[in-house]
Formats: C-alpha cells, sequence, structure tokens
C-alpha cells in the first residue's frame, strides 16, 4: 500500500500555509515538527473545558488527573515500556537530563567513571560533564567511527572498566542523522554494570523504538519533535528508578514517576493525541490490533516512504561540486540513519546558504545544532557549523527537488557562477 502522502498533509494546517503567496516547505524538522490538528485540538479542548490542578474532588480536577494518565498510558505504548510508571514527562530533554543526573550522582562516589560519546546533542554531555566535576568522576569519552559514522562496539568495550557507573549514548545523530546499534552497545555496557542513558530525540520521529528490546535503563525524547507538543519524556526502568532518591519538595508523593511541580496538563493532552496520530496512520494501513501495533505499522510505512526521500536528497547534494555530506550517503545504507543530511560547501559559510533559502521560504537550519562534539570531531568550525536539511514523512518529493534546485542556484550564486 503506498504511503497516504495527500492524507496526512490534510492533517497538518500548517502545511498550507503561505506567505505573499509562496508556498512553505518545512525542513527545519529536526528542531521541531509541525503539529497535527487533533494536537492543537486536545490541547485547546484541555484549557477550555479541563483546566484544573490535580489532587481535588471536583470535575475539572478529575479530569486533569485522566489526562495526566493517558498521556503516561500513551508514551508506555509509544516507547514499549513495561509500566506507564516508568515515564516520567516534564518541560524538555535538556532539563529532565539535568534532573535525573542530579539524582543519579546521589548514587556515585569520587573516582568512579562516565563515558560520554562524541556523536550525542549537548544535552547528553553537559549534564553529566557538570556532574563529574562536581562530584570529582572520571569522565571518558567515545568518538565515533568516521567511516561507518557509527559508535563502534568494540570502541566502547576498550573504555569500560569495573569503575564505570553509567554510558550515555545516542540513538541518532542530528547532525550526521546516524542510527547507532543501541541494543548492541547497551550489551557490551552492560557486562560491566553499568547503566545506560539513550537520547533517541532524533530517533523517535522517525523508527519504533522498544525499550524492553534494547535493554538500556533509561531512554528520553521529546515530543515536539514527533509531532507533538512542546516538552520530554523519559523512560526509566522500574527497577532502576524504584531504588532512587529523587531531587523534589519535602511534602510531594514518593510514588512513581517522580515529576516536580504541577505538570503541563494541556501539553500532554496534546502528547496524547501525537501518539494517536501514529496509531490512526497504523490503523489506515488496516492494522487494527492494540496501539502499540498500530504505532508500529505506522512506522514501518513511513519509513518506506521517507528513506526514498533522504536518499534522493542526498543523491542531488552529492552531485553539487565543492559540497560535502556529513554522514552515510551509501544508499545500501540508508536504513541506517534517519532523513537528517548535514553539509558543508568549500569556501562558502553554511549560514550565508541558509539565509538565502529562508528567503525562498524554505525552512531550515545552519549552526552546530548542539552537535557541539560531532562538529569538533570532524574539524568543522563550531561557530559555523554546518547547513541542515531535515525531512519528516510530511515532506514530499517535489519539496525535495525544489530544495535541491534552491541549493544550486544559490551556492552558483555566491560562487558567481551562472546557474
Amino acid at each position: 500500500m503506498n504511503f497516504p502522502i495527500e492524507g496526512v498533509r490534510e492533517k497538518f494546517p500548517a502545511l498550507s500555509l503561505t506567505d505573499k503567496g509562496r508556498r512553505r516547505i518545512y525542513l527545519d524538522n529536526p528542531a521541531g515538527t509541525q503539529v497535527p490538528q487533533a494536537v492543537a485540538d486536545a490541547v485547546s479542548r484541555c484549557l477550555l473545558t479541563t483546566n484544573a490542578n490535580l489532587g481535588g474532588f471536583f470535575e475539572t480536577t478529575i479530569a486533569a488527573q485522566q489526562i495526566v494518565d493517558d498521556a503516561h498510558a500513551a508514551m508506555a505504548d509509544f516507547l514499549g515500556s513495561a509500566s506507564p510508571q516508568e515515564i516520567i514527562i516534564g518541560a524538555n530533554m535538556t532539563t529532565l537530563t539535568y534532573h535525573m543526573s542530579r539524582t543519579l550522582g546521589r548514587t556515585m562516589k569520587p573516582g568512579d567513571e562516565l563515558i560520554l560519546t562524541r556523536m550525542d546533542h549537548e544535552g547528553n554531555v553537559s549534564p553529566w560533564l557538570q556532574l563529574a566535576e562536581d562530584l570529582g568522576l572520571v569522565v571518558h569519552w567515545l568518538s565515533f567511527d568516521k567511516q561507518s559514522w557509527q559508535i563502534e562496539e568494540a570502541a566502547l568495550a576498550t573504555l569500560l572498566t569495573d569503575r564505570t557507573r553509567l554510558v550515555a549514548l545516542n540513538y541518532a545523530s542530528n547532525l550526521t542523522g546516524s542510527i547507532n546499534r543501541v541494543k548492541a552497545l547497551t550489551r557490551v555496557a552492560k557486562q560491566t554494570g553499568a547503566l545506560v542513558y539513550v537520547d533517541a530525540v532524533q530517533f523517535a520521529p522517525h523508527g519504533l523504538i522498544d525499550v524492553r528490546d534494547i535493554g538500556c535503563d533509561f531512554l528520553i525524547c521529546s515530543a515536539y519533535k514527533f509531532f507533538g507538543p512542546h516538552m520530554g519524556i523519559l523512560w526509566g526502568r522500574l527497577d532502576v528508578i524504584d531504588r532512587l532518591k529523587p531531587y523534589k519538595c519535602r511534602c510531594s508523593s514518593n510514588a512513581l514517576p517522580f515529576e516536580l511541580g504541577t505538570p503541563q496538563i494541556e501539553l500532554m493532552a496534546g502528547l496524547t493525541a501525537a501518539v494517536d496520530y501514529f496509531a490512526e496512520l497504523g490503523a489506515a494501513a488496516g492494522d487494527g490490533g492494540s496501539r502499540r501495533a498500530r504505532i508500529a505499522k505506522a512506522f514501518e510505512r513511513s519509513i518506506i516512504y521517507e528513506n526514498p526521500l533522504a536518499q534522493r536528497l542526498i543523491d542531488g547534494l552529492s552531485a553539487i561540486s565543492g559540497l560535502t555530506i556529513h554522514g552515510i550517503t551509501d544508499p545500501a545504507r540508508v536504513g541506517e540513519r534517519v532523513p537528517t543530511v548535514s553539509f558543508t560547501v568549500d569556501g562558502i559559510v553554511p549560514e550565508t546558504i541558509v539565509r538565502q533559502m529562508n528567503a525562498e521560504n524554505i525552512f531550515l537550519w545552519s549552526g552546530h545544532n548542539y552537535a557541539w562534539e560531532v562538529v569538533h570531531q570532524l574539524g568543522i568550525p563550531a561557530e559555523q557549523g554546518v547547513v541542515r536539511i531535515g525531512i519528516a514523512h510530511y515532506n514530499t518529493a517535489a519539496e525535495i527537488d525544489q530544495t535541491l534546485e534552491s541549493v544550486r542556484r544559490v551556492v552558483a550564486m555566491l560562487r558567481q557562477e551562472r546557474f
């Protein structure tokens, strides 16, 4: 069955917006996707009909609690969690990681070791670096392989010792797009008993996550990267988080999940709607099973649709003289990357290209995009970074072709060549 691209696009009001008659092409998706109408409706409905704090006995507070419970159940289905108690919802990935790093720090002592990768977003680096500074921990750096563009299991194994307490891993890079073999990497880390913390922010919009199959202890993602509202979600394995002593108010409940303060209840309503969007997409493909099964079918369909778009973009960019793609380009390995493609052009500052393309209403980013260690390992000036184009499953082949035409035209202009 073909991917129902027109039906998908109809669900996203932002895709039909124009500026002075000019269409918008959203390729800024690694920084945040657009949302279906159902997500906006759910947020609005919550604010207008169930706007109350939790813990009371009147109608709106009871309804608000149900929204919170539904959001945890939805994310348990989305991530393959054994229980909604394992789901912690908060402001964003970085804030949640800072909070969890401090909580885990209570179990560590000077001389304990952390392993961080040079492939991660800074949100899964700085919290651990600063924890190490505070507690006198030892940090070991794990580089990615410049040939495979992935973290290799053998490289991880050389860094592990009996003092390793945590390995922070990256599921998919927000700059190179490479997907790591997190299950295999987790298996290696577990041989020394280390905890494994996985940043799945960039993978979550593009593939099915199964936390129990991976075998990690923590996994984090961001709803606004998979068509939902601005919030982060942290999964923690129940037998691990149940033993932790979180930072919280003295009078706050000790029950799981531990979440600080009044929750973003209206955004949780939107979160459930975002998960249900995937389930509806799977149902349209003929899967009438559980919500988890329908989500799996949705990803199966979207991957088949997204990968050719990514390769179309890669092939077109590869034909431009002086342009370097920083990531996997081999068509045989397109399944080992998400459809995020970053590049540089000899002699041209990335921002200069992006400003010109933004002026044509093609939305994309330049810079290091918080992939601070990635640009340094690649020798890319951090103050310049890369041009980053990120595809979502609501983009079309026509948009990719228009984007490639724009890149060629802009590069030729900046080189003062004839297009």
